[in-house]
């Protein structure tokens, strides 16, 4: 039972740790997924989220640190952080994407925004947000919630193929158990009926 316990559990661990394994039967829909980056597209956390932004002097201004997306979830434009020394003291503006620029310098592709003077930016007033940022709680929680879905579903479908590929290993170690323990039975009345015979 133990044995049993301790193998229904190691292949239920490597089926929430495994890859998801697409069902022979499962249709993946057409016009939703992408397989593979286009030649042409770029990734934001590639090229735009976290990067440096630098002013017409080649001088870093600060880093890009989110998006401003419209209704249709077009990229609209850019929070920047600047000023402050190691995130203390800094401002967030706004900035619109197409007043970016993508350049080449030394070999490297670079953001630039050539209208980022020292003067311009101490004059900007920071970024203002329509919504109040979610809470680090609403987020734990949020985060714990996927996990939890995830988890829940991956375990299930882990636990139905283990107990597939067990059930018939189990049902023949229990048949081969049962008649291990009805011989051993055997013998122990076996020998005590001889034991008793030998006392009278």
């Amino acid at each position: 039972m133990m044995k049993r316990s301790f193998v229904l559990a190691a292949l239920l661990m490597f089926g929430v740790f495994a890859p998801a394994v697409q069902a022979a039967d499962t249709t993946i829909p057409a016009g939703v997924f992408v397989a593979r980056q286009a030649g042409d597209q770029q990734l934001a956390r590639d090229f735009l989220i976290g990067a440096k932004v630098h002013n017409a002097d080649n001088k870093i201004i600060g880093d890009i640190e989110d998006l401003i997306l419209d209704e249709l979830n077009t990229v609209e434009g850019v929070i920047i952080g600047v000023g402050g020394v190691l995130g203390l003291g800094e401002k967030r503006i706004g900035v619109r994407y197409t007043a970016l620029q993508i350049e080449v310098r030394d070999g490297k592709q670079v953001v630039v925004l050539k209208e980022a003077t020292k003067n311009v930016l101490k004059a900007l007033k920071p970024f203002e947000r329509a919504r109040p940022p979610k809470s680090y709680f609403d987020r734990a929680m949020e985060k714990a919630k996927e996990l939890a879905s995830k988890t829940s579903d991956t375990t299930s479908d882990a636990y139905k193929k283990a107990k597939e590929k067990v059930g018939p290993a189990y049902e023949q170690a229990k048949e081969k158990a049962g008649a291990a323990y009805q011989a051993a039975k055997e013998k122990v009345k076996e020998t005590v009926d001889k034991a008793k015979e030998a006392t009278q």
